[in-house]
């Protein structure tokens, strides 16, 4: 049957219409329109004929020998209809795979039963599994068997998870729901389904949030996700101090804390002593998981506890008790030089008698002679970068700025003289060297330039702590004379996100360089 389409009979010699007496440009001899047709239609008057619908852009031809109104407007029903696209959705390949041979086990040719449940399977699908490839293609008596019960090992894997990774083969593309994601990372692992695994990776890294990151990071080491593990030890980092939570603390193993809290990229929220306040609460957790009020409770109801079982330490610290020595490693990490440099963060630790006294000992010793050093020994700060020493001792501080506006402030403690003020106005931070400008509660040095190595880092964060956009100065040397100041960090709109975090490492006194005259020989010769 041949193509339809609507034709306009033209006879022979005649053009296009003429236009009617007084249709000039002044104005048109056409009717008012008054039937509602559509904007771009007009209409055709022609003498002894009725009116015409013309459609827009079309051309009218009068003559008694074309076809009727009615034809024309058929033909125009047919082209309409033949441009009209129609939608019919088809059962695509995949689908009908899954459906048929998965769902039905249509045609199967083997049998898997793992858990009290049983799969009809094809081996032509499940050899894309590493596990069956290899079964199948060996000498191994499985090869031969038509029906074959699967061991499961892992207690992460269940029923629903072996039904997705068997029906992974079958189909082009798996929902996986966060809830579920670490027992089917489980299935596939087990049955070496590359894809499916790659896929787990994917939703474990976007869906990383407080309820599920120390899940995803055990589950990462078990399965070897490396890349999920750094993920989730990133969001660790950021997030611990600045979004403190009362079940995350419960979470957190002693192992994991302790990377945390010896990592120079540690998002510290005020100052050291807040570190050792949030381990404080983090070990209480650990101690009486069954507690559960709220975080702005945790911290009395922690000194509280502690302060009851000080009696009976015996003259010990806690990290020195039975009870305590698992989480002196992680203690072990924190700064405590930066704590002691505050008289009030210096008499709460000692109140505490969590930490050794033997810890504290040599800490004050070292900063005591770090001080001598500066005043006696005309310590103007470091002259160049050392990346493991600015990782391994720097200063740890930070700042939450609510909403833009103009900030100034400067972080508690003694830092050798060296009254840094940080200000933030108009999207610029700015630090400054105070000498005489400014009252201080300390001393000050009156060295013409005094130098300190620093890193700082802004972050946004959305509602699940992911990071929505950073930057970062590097590590860097400023050196600056009395009362100068430097802009340090120009941002540009795309940070304008509030609430805004800014966390800095600093570096106030070059470390000790070890002579011939301070280095201890092993043996003495006497």
């Amino acid at each position: 049957m041949g193509s339809l389409s609507s034709r306009v009979l033209r006879h022979p010699g005649r053009t296009q219409a003429q236009q009617e007496p007084g249709s000039g440009a002044g104005g048109s001899a056409r009717r008012q329109d008054t039937g509602g047709d559509a904007a771009g239609h007009g209409f055709c008057y022609c003498p002894g004929s009725r009116k015409r619908k013309r459609s827009s852009g079309a051309l009218c031809y009068c003559h008694p020998d074309s076809e009727t109104d009615e034809d024309e407007e058929e033909g125009d029903e047919h082209q309409r209809l033949l441009n009209t696209p129609r939608r019919k959705k088809l059962k695509s390949t995949s689908k009908y795979i899954y459906q048929t041979l998965f769902l039905n086990g249509e045609n199967s040719d083997i049998k898997i039963c793992a858990l009290g449940e049983e799969w009809s399977l094809h081996k032509i699908y499940l050899c894309q599994s590493g596990y069956f490839s290899s079964m199948f293609s060996g000498s191994w008596k499985e090869s031969s068997m038509n029906i074959i019960e699967l061991e499961i090992p892992d207690q992460n894997i269940d029923v629903e998870a072996l039904q997705v990774a068997f029906g992974s083969l079958y189909r082009d593309d798996v929902l996986i729901k966060p809830s579920r994601v670490i027992a089917i990372l489980a299935a596939a692992c087990m049955l070496q389904l590359d894809g499916l695994i790659q896929q787990c990776g994917e939703t474990m890294k976007e869906t990383i949030n407080v309820k599920t990151v120390c899940g995803y990071y055990t589950s990462a080491g078990t399965y070897g996700l490396d890349s999920v593990k750094k993920k989730c030890l990133e969001w660790l980092l950021n997030n611990l101090m600045t979004h403190q939570n009362v079940e995350l603390f419960k979470e957190l193993s002693i192992n994991v804390m302790k990377q945390l809290i010896g990592s120079s990229n540690l998002f510290v929220m005020q100052v050291e002593m807040d570190v050792y306040t949030a381990l404080k609460k983090w070990m209480f957790l650990q101690l009486v998981p069954s507690w559960n009020g709220s975080l702005k409770q945790l911290l009395t109801e922690t000194d509280v506890w502690f302060s009851k079982r000080r009696k009976d330490f015996e003259g010990m610290t806690f990290l020195e008790t039975e009870q305590g020595k698992p989480f002196a490693s992680v203690f072990r990490q924190l700064r405590l030089q930066y704590i002691i440099s505050d008289l009030a963060s210096a008499r709460i630790i000692e109140q505490d008698s969590l930490v050794p006294s033997e810890w504290l000992s040599s800490v004050y010793k070292q900063q005591w002679l770090a001080m001598l050093r500066a005043e006696q020994d005309s310590e103007v700060g470091p002259q160049e970068i050392n990346k493991e020493e600015l990782e391994g001792n720097s200063m740890r501080c930070g700042r939450k700025l609510a909403k833009d506006g103009e900030y100034c402030w400067r972080w508690t403690g003694f830092n050798f003289g060296f009254d840094l003020l940080v200000t933030y106005t108009n999207r610029y931070i700015i630090f400054k060297r105070n000498t005489l400008n400014q009252p201080c509660s300390g001393s000050v040095s009156l060295q013409p330039r005094r130098s300190i190595a620093f890193r700082l880092r802004l972050a946004s964060f959305d509602s699940s702590g992911k990071l929505i956009c950073s930057r970062t100065t590097g590590y860097q040397i400023l050196t600056l004379e009395k009362d100068q100041e430097q802009v340090v960090m120009n941002l540009d709109s795309r940070l304008l996100i509030f609430p805004l975090y800014i966390c800095c490492n600093f570096l106030y006194i070059s470390p000790e360089k070890r002579t011939e005259s301070n280095r201890h020989p092993e043996n003495s010769e006497n």
